[in-house]
């Protein structure tokens, strides 16, 4: 059996986050403040390898998780926590700003140059995505005199074709990048030389700012990944490892994903008849979660521009 970049121990600790998450206070700031010491602890001690397993794997909201709960506020909050590690790994100085609305949720400084981001996840099965869920034209009002600004998204769920998001990124010089990006920069900057890593952040902001806007996503793409390839040849071997891991964290979220949904489906099959009837109201989407979760893939962005 050939050995998978994504670990049994980095599959086991999102399990345990997953877990973690439900355990809700039902006080949203205090939860949100123990996750980030709790992620914050756990990279600290178990290093560069533990950050590389949530990012590999936090695009995927769980599908256990109902739809705008406290869960799902958490973990989108668990995502900013991650990139905001991810961004002091790189060498910038970074902060989780706690503010819940009309802000970013990640601000980020260095000698050079600045930026806000914002950490984006999805559940598999949702299908339905628009221009407004990646938050493009919002992350430009809430620069605040920052230039320059970074949405970080799963790289399977980025429109393939074409999308207003991509005119909106080159139009408002905000950079649509995925956690696979952001995990070759950390491992870039932890084995190489951080100040390279910060240089190559700031010729991706300028390549998307230079950039002519169009709703093409191969021109988006390639333009984006050819700064990354081209910036230095040590990048290329973390390169294609982490697009083996893009495609290893996409069959691992749909088992998972398919895993609860499946178990979902015996529970209801098992019901009473009124206590059936109750849940086919509420779920009566499963099938449709189902066909989308088996139909996630990978669309080829990582390999534009190569």
């Amino acid at each position: 059996m050939s050995t998978r970049l994504i670990t049994e121990q980095q599959i086991e600790k999102r399990k345990y986050w997953i877990e973690e998450i439900s355990r809700l206070s039902g006080n949203f700031g205090v939860d949100a403040e123990r996750v980030e010491q709790e992620v914050s602890q756990e990279i600290k001690t178990a290093g560069i390898e533990s950050l590389l397993g949530h990012l590999r794997l936090c695009g995927a909201i769980p599908e256990r998780y109902g739809h705008d709960t406290s869960e799902e506020k958490l973990y989108s909050k668990y995502t900013d926590v991650l990139i905001h590690e991810a961004y002091t790994a790189v060498g910038f100085t970074s902060l989780v700003l706690k503010e819940r609305a009309d802000v970013a949720d990640v601000e980020c400084v260095c000698p050079g140059y600045s930026f806000v981001a914002d950490a984006k996840a999805f559940r598999l099965s949702r299908t339905a995505k628009n221009q407004k869920d990646f938050k493009v034209q919002a992350m430009d009002n809430w620069k605040h005199g920052k230039p320059y600004a970074m949405v970080v998204c799963p790289v399977y769920q980025l429109p393939s074709r074409t999308s207003q998001i991509y005119q909106q990124a080159a139009t408002r010089s905000v950079c649509i990048a995925t956690y696979t990006h952001l995990s070759v920069l950390v491992r870039y900057a932890v084995r190489f030389n951080q100040a390279m890593a910060l240089d190559l952040v700031h010729e991706l902001f300028r390549t998307v700012e230079a950039m002519n806007p169009s709703k093409d996503a191969s021109s988006y793409w390639q333009a984006v990944n050819r700064t990354f390839i081209g910036f230095d040849s040590a990048i290329n071997d973390m390169w294609r490892e982490e697009k083996i891991a893009s495609d290893e964290s996409i069959n691992i979220s749909k088992e998972e994903a398919l895993t609860f949904l499946a178990s979902e489906r015996e529970r209801i099959m098992k019901l009473s008849r009124e206590e059936a009837i109750t849940e086919v109201l509420k779920w009566r989407k499963l099938e449709n979660r189902i066909q989308a979760v088996r139909a996630v893939a990978d669309n080829g962005i990582l390999g534009m521009g190569q």
